[in-house]
């Protein structure tokens, strides 16, 4: 699937939306990718996993387990995901504050993952998600997303496969443009803003 597919996916879901947004990380954005909409056609979701997992070397794709997702906004990614891979899925919560996994989800010490996030800005909560899955005694060979918008920024200690990377830009909230101070912020987001 080519970038253009993958947008128009976004575009049929009117899920691709322009304003003045804040993202889960804080920082604001003209554009916005809601992926909330675009997987929830089952038909549609499944298209965008299998055109992911189809970009992890078969090699590494062998070794994957299980999927983990950080929820919320990674659930029906990572549950789309495991159905493309063959593998079971679970997800990560933070019922503290901090990501954990709960509702009798467990993995094998030593069990490998791939870490299924929807969009990465900072990466941030997908750093914090490995962080649990391998406290929880898995480990994350691999991470991947439906969108990387981190302009490259997002780092990680394995592989990162997103479907799809968007540079578009972010601002701190005290330093926009003119053309987004001049428009009402929302938050279409599942995360209140750091």
């Amino acid at each position: 699937m080519r970038d253009e597919e993958i947008l128009a996916e976004f575009r049929a879901a009117d899920a691709l939306l322009e304003g003045h947004f804040i993202l889960s990380s804080g920082l604001r954005s003209p554009r916005y990718l809601q992926c909330a909409r675009v997987l929830m056609n089952p038909a549609r979701g499944a298209r965008l996993a299998e055109a992911l997992v189809a970009r992890i070397p078969d090699d590494l794709r062998a070794r994957i387990t299980a999927v983990v997702s950080p929820a919320m906004g990674g659930v029906i990614a990572g549950q789309e995901v495991a159905r493309a891979l063959g593998v079971d899925a679970m997800f990560v919560e933070r019922p503290a504050g901090t990501f954990e996994l709960r509702r009798g989800f467990r993995l094998e010490a030593g069990q490998e993952v791939l870490m299924m996030e929807d969009v990465v800005t900072t990466g941030l909560s997908s750093r914090e998600a490995i962080a649990a899955i391998e406290a929880a005694g898995g480990t994350v060979i691999a991470a991947a997303s439906l969108v990387d918008r981190s302009g490259g920024n997002a780092q990680f200690d394995m592989p990162f496969f997103p479907l799809i990377r968007l540079d578009v830009p972010t601002y701190e909230p005290d330093a926009l443009p003119p053309e987004l101070e001049a428009i009402p912020a929302i938050k279409p987001g599942s995360r209140a803003a750091a």
